[in-house]
């Protein structure tokens, strides 16, 4: 839980965070009552001549307190205040709580991106349906109720420790579990974290995530409920929960297949959805939480993709679904805003950065680059490819030779300028599409910077300053106006997504060596992320013999661009405009 979370009413000055328009840049909410443009102009010039005289009073000031440090204090404070005040000004007001997606009371200062972001961040291009704003507060109510700390959650656990078991959730605190077990790289967990609290939300469970190897989930993430915590207890008292895979006799697929869907005796249930999961542990896609999961207090979820797509084919879930997202290409993107707030630490690296090198360009462009090949060697091929797509899509400017030829004189205010940011493991491709404008003038005069955050040569999990970087540039990434990514790259997913982005992505070479994919890249149909393990079967008959082509039977889940079995989410309407 937030640090301060529980003693925010206890603070009698109200803060600015209470009410929807804020601003980034002050301690306070700036009075909704303005001064005219003459009074501002008429402070400037006060703040300025008391500058003037406090310096010149400085003897007397010293001779009287003694020394210089409150007067130097009130010197910097004053100066401080001028551009303070000027900036505050123009800064327009945005709506914090993201259309009541969000809700107010945090502590501010225990995680400023939960209401800051909305500055960074375009306004939502998908607002928050009513329906789905009254399902997170219900959530919310029942992590608050059934929670880490809670008489009900330690009842539970003792039912677990113990392996006493239930028929009936309803008649044991009407608490029950839904546990994710954290693995695979940074862009996976967050698919997962978003597909897990989806599947929660649909099934009227309590979300706990497994803090990883390291315990790294509180560097990266900020409480996402009030009051209480998302965090699985360090004394969950089921032992090497994280070693389950889909033979043990709990999984679904046993459950289903070799009990019949009888529970009887067992303490919880194994959902494997693994991308690489047997047909039958998918059959989780199918169930409606009536069959046999909800006499269950226990669930435990592994998975390391988006099951968003899969649980639309679900016919018992499929009208709620249509009144929490009506528009279907809609849910990564509103449940990430909603749930994946960064801590300060890594907040304050998004910001700084953008604000040093993004924020006045007039055009931001990010590149993801993933390249899937063990000797994590640089590709001329993937160069290739980045430049014939970005070329095509025209979201670079074209280059002409300049051999001896005198650059013109710089044009106040002419040439538009482009900041690309790069995102990869390798630096090396970054610094030949740099060298290519240093050494080459852009056709129309355009300017052209390159940023590179970082470069850590080789993917690490659950490290956590590996980590914090990563999280930090999914983030940029969802900052620029338009965004290329790697076909397959869960890292790309997250970024397009968390920025509402529709993407342009680079198809996945098969083999590095041959020629670059022709063409090199494809507009997405929409801005959903791709769900690589999706049902290959139909719910009603269930059918798990017989592969079907599932991206034909709903017309808003349809194949991925990048992966012929993936199935993605896409609003019809929408992608006809895209």
């Amino acid at each position: 839980m937030d640090a301060d979370a529980r003693s925010t009413e206890a603070i009698d000055e109200p803060s600015w965070l209470e009410i929807e328009e804020a601003s980034p840049f002050t301690a306070k909410k700036t009075d909704k009552t303005t001064a005219s443009s003459d009074f501002r102009r008429w402070s400037s010039v006060v703040n300025a001549t008391l500058v003037v005289l406090i310096m010149t009073m400085t003897p007397v000031l010293f001779f009287l307190s003694g020394g210089l440090t409150s007067p130097s204090v009130w010197i910097k404070s004053t100066i401080a205040s001028i551009g303070t005040s000027q900036t505050t000004q123009k800064e327009p007001k945005r709506d914090v709580l993201v259309g009541g997606l969000l809700v107010p009371g945090f502590d501010e200062q225990s995680c400023a991106s939960r209401y800051q972001a909305a500055y960074y961040h375009k306004n939502m291009t998908r607002p928050a349906s009513p329906h789905l704003i009254k399902r997170l507060r219900e959530q919310e109510a029942l992590q608050l109720r059934c929670g880490p700390g809670t008489e009900p959650y330690t009842r539970a656990s003792e039912r677990l420790k113990s392996g006493q078991t239930t028929n009936d959730t309803d008649s044991v605190d009407g608490c029950s579990y839904l546990v994710l077990i954290s693995y695979r790289g940074l862009g996976n967990r967050m698919l997962a974290m978003a597909s897990a609290f989806l599947y929660a939300l649909l099934t009227n469970r309590v979300l706990l995530v497994d803090t990883g190897y390291g315990n790294t989930l509180a560097d990266l993430f900020c409480e996402p409920f009030l009051g209480t915590t998302w965090a699985l207890p360090h004394d969950f008292p089921l032992e090497n929960f994280k070693e389950l895979g889909e033979d043990a006799p709990e999984s679904y697929g046993n459950v289903f297949v070799n009990r019949s869907g009888s529970v009887t005796g067992l303490r919880f249930v194994y959902l494997h959805l693994d991308h690489a999961a047997s047909p039958a542990n998918r059959l989780v896609y199918c169930d409606d939480h009536r069959e046999f999961l909800h006499k269950v207090q226990w669930a435990i979820i592994r998975t390391d993709q988006y099951m968003a797509p899969g649980l639309f084919f679900n016919p018992a879930y499929q009208e709620e679904l249509s009144r929490l997202f009506p528009k279907k290409d809609s849910v990564f993107y509103t449940l990430s805003r909603y749930l994946l707030h960064p801590t300060n630490d890594i907040w304050g690296m998004v910001t700084r950065y953008y604000n040093s090198y993004l924020r006045n360009a007039d055009e931001r462009l990010g590149i993801q680059i993933r390249v899937f090949d063990d000797s994590d060697k640089p590709s001329q091929q993937v160069l290739d490819q980045i430049l014939a797509c970005t070329s095509q899509e025209h979201l670079l400017p074209g280059v002409v030779s300049t051999s001896g030829v005198a650059p013109a004189l710089p044009t106040a205010g002419v040439s538009q300028s482009m900041a690309v940011l790069v995102t990869g493991l390798s630096s090396w491709y970054h610094d030949n599409i740099r060298e290519m404008y240093w050494k080459s003038a852009t056709i129309d005069g355009e300017v052209v910077s390159l940023y590179q955050p970082s470069h850590e040569e080789h993917q690490l999990w659950f490290h956590s300053k590996h980590d914090m970087k990563a999280l930090a540039e999914i983030y940029l990434l969802s900052l620029t106006d338009k965004i290329v990514t790697s076909g397959w790259s869960t890292f790309g997913y997250v970024g397009q997504g968390l920025g509402g982005h529709t993407p342009w992505i680079l198809f996945r070479p098969m083999n590095y060596s041959e020629p670059a994919p022709d063409p090199p890249c494809t507009k997405a149909m929409s801005m959903e992320p791709c769900s690589h393990g999706a049902p290959s079967f139909e719910c009603t008959r269930k059918d798990i013999s017989t592969n079907l082509d599932t991206g034909v039977l709903l017309p808003h889940v349809r194949p991925c661009e990048d992966m012929s079995w993936g199935l993605k989410l896409t609003d019809p309407a929408i992608e006809k405009k895209v």
